[in-house]
């Protein structure tokens, strides 16, 4: 059976975070689904101006049970996701059931520090004044940083690497290195 994979966007949203998370994870043979966090909206306009259109709302998203939740960057994007009940109850629910989730550039801080959702072990996160002085034990040498079943990431230039990380977990090290090659790492 495929891993299933969550990723949650809205208005705001970073497209190359979103995408190579997307992307990178269904060449290892995730199951991705894209859902908007925002009321009543499946397309959602990027941080850029590209229009990405979900594949379900985030309501219909909290029905279902994850392998993994990543979360792209991205700001106003990060505010949205912060501010969406049902995408933090999917979260907390993870954390509770010791399942991974994953964020990348602004997300870590604005949606898992604000939420009570990072590991003491450390996090990463885009290394802004504002996002960096959230994490209460920030690591500035990784590009991917995994603590417990949480892994964070920098930004869209480290997306790629964040999201190899993230197969590796669900697929193993031999699927990551196949795919690394492939995609010419």
């Amino acid at each position: 059976m495929a891993k299933k994979v969550l990723v949650p966007i809205a208005e705001g949203s970073e497209e190359i975070e979103t995408t190579c998370i997307t992307d990178t994870l269904t060449r290892f043979g995730a199951e991705v689904t894209i859902a908007s966090v925002m009321p009543g909206e499946l397309v959602c306009k990027m941080s850029r101006g590209i229009k990405v259109m979900a594949d379900v709302n985030i309501d219909e998203a909290a029905k279902e049970e994850w392998d993994l939740i990543a979360l792209p960057g991205g700001m106003p994007g990060a505010e949205h996701l912060r501010d969406s009940v049902a995408l933090i109850g999917l979260l907390e629910k993870q954390k509770s059931q010791n399942k991974p989730y994953a964020a990348i550039c602004a997300a870590p801080a604005v949606v898992l520090a604000s939420k009570g959702l990072l590991e003491g072990e450390g996090a990463t996160c885009y290394p802004a004044p504002g996002f960096r002085e959230k994490l209460t034990n920030p690591i500035d040498d990784e590009v991917a940083f995994t603590a417990g079943k949480v892994t964070t990431s920098k930004g869209p230039g480290t997306a790629l690497k964040f999201a190899l990380e993230l197969g590796e977990q669900l697929f193993g090290k031999e699927a990551r290195d196949k795919i690394q090659s492939e995609m010419l790492v």
